[in-house]
């Protein structure tokens, strides 16, 4: 009779490789009203208003905000609702939504 041999199971990790994260980066224009940008950032990003209200502040003085950190794929999606969002029925100039770019996070 053949005797039956058992080898020990051969533990391996396996590991989840993370996606670099990507920021979503809100542009500035004279063309938009604060209450534009806190809404369209409550509704795109589920800011509070408060915080729509310190980012639209910040993009109005320093040019630019960092409004989300997400995937390659969300940020994409993102910025393209960014863009998509139309245009700021306070002010009749305004002829378009506000931009938006993306870049690497790290």
């Amino acid at each position: 009779m053949a005797e039956t041999i058992t080898l020990p199971e051969e533990k391996t990790e396996t590991r989840t490789k993370r996606q670099p994260p990507y920021h979503v980066i809100l542009l500035n224009d004279d063309d938009h009203t604060y209450q534009y940008v806190i809404h369209m950032l409550q509704v795109l990003f589920g800011h509070t208003e408060e915080r729509g209200y310190q980012m639209a502040k910040e993009v109005d003085t320093q040019g630019r905000v960092i409004v989300d950190t997400t995937s390659l794929e969300r940020a994409e999606l993102k910025r393209d609702q960014i863009h998509a969002f139309g245009p700021d029925p306070l002010l009749k100039r305004c002829q378009g939504s506000m931009s938006a770019v993306i870049e690497p996070a790290e």
